[in-house]
């Protein structure tokens, strides 16, 4: 995710780094050569009496501009979920470790214990989304026997959370915690789990692969004739005119595609490694450690993984 400071409007307008220009800059280099084709062909095809006019371009742009609002706000709503679910992950990870803290308030190995399986919970998310490798990260939070138990899982999420579940069921085995209390910090460890389905439904769920696909058809198809529409009443300055209103449709298109999944590391994705980090900094901080990893900066092109 582009993280940049306060820019004045006018200097805005130059930047490159988070803009979707540079993932279109080809796709707007074909518009400049069509529209220049059209340029060079005009005599030729209006001789043959070959004339096309901008009505229906301008009926078919209303209906393109409103689909592609339809798109871009059903993937930005993905967007907007995936944030408030790991919103919810601070939330109920809190109120385990608060709850824990205060119920065994002398016993620091059990707040380093359920401190270590919530930051685990975190960063095995952030891999499954992402489908890298969790191996690291589980290996330097979690004990090795729950290590090798969670890593030959194919679902080690899940398998953390069970372990989240049975390290409060033993506290009330052992009378540490009453039934009440059992069930309230239960009902965060829900909360958790609901966060991993949620998270599983919006990565494993696309967008219809058949409704992208006719948008992408239409826009291109749009691109590509409207430079021969505009060359009669604007010649030389169609490949202007031409590439500024393509710019607009392919920008809102590849901007879907990557709102559409909030889990990638594109610039306008979740920053899931920095919200791992922030959630490290704070369950270590509820427990007292005395050192905590320092937190999540931008990159030199402002982008925060």
């Amino acid at each position: 995710m582009v993280i940049r400071p306060h820019q004045h409007w006018f200097f805005r307008l130059f930047d490159w780094h988070g803009s979707v220009l540079s993932k279109i800059t080809f796709r707007l280099s074909l518009n400049i050569m069509m529209s220049i084709v059209a340029i060079l062909i005009y005599q030729w095809y209006e001789q043959l009496g070959i004339h096309l006019t901008i009505a229906p371009f301008s009926l078919l742009g209303i209906a393109i501009a409103i689909f592609l609002g339809f798109r871009n706000n059903a993937c930005y709503s993905r967007l907007v979920e995936a944030r408030t679910l790991w919103g919810s992950i601070l939330t109920n990870q809190r109120n385990i470790l608060r709850n824990i803290k205060g119920l065994l308030p002398n016993d620091p190995l059990a707040h380093r214990t359920f401190a270590n399986l919530l930051i685990a919970f975190s960063w095995s998310l952030n891999h499954e989304l992402r489908r890298t490798n969790p191996k690291v990260d589980l290996y330097r939070l979690l004990p090795r026997d729950v290590f090798l138990d969670v890593i030959k899982s194919p679902y080690p999420t899940s398998r953390i959370l069970m372990h989240i579940g049975l390290s409060v069921g033993e506290l009330r085995d052992n009378n540490l915690i009453s039934d009440v209390l059992f069930q309230s910090i239960n009902k965060d460890v829900n909360g958790l789990s609901e966060v991993l389905g949620g998270c599983e439904r919006i990565s494993n769920t696309p967008i219809p692969f058949a409704y992208t696909l006719i948008l992408q058809r239409t826009v291109y198809l749009f691109c590509t004739l409207l430079p021969f529409a505009l060359v009669g009443d604007l010649h030389y300055m169609t490949p202007l005119v031409s590439v500024f209103v393509s710019y607009t449709f392919l920008a809102w298109d590849a901007l879907a595609e990557q709102l559409e999944d909030p889990f990638d590391v594109l610039d306008n994705s979740l920053p899931l490694n920095a919200l791992c980090t922030g959630l490290e900094r704070n369950a270590l901080d509820m427990i007292d450690a005395k050192q905590l990893p320092p937190p999540a900066k931008p990159n030199k092109y402002f982008n925060l993984l």
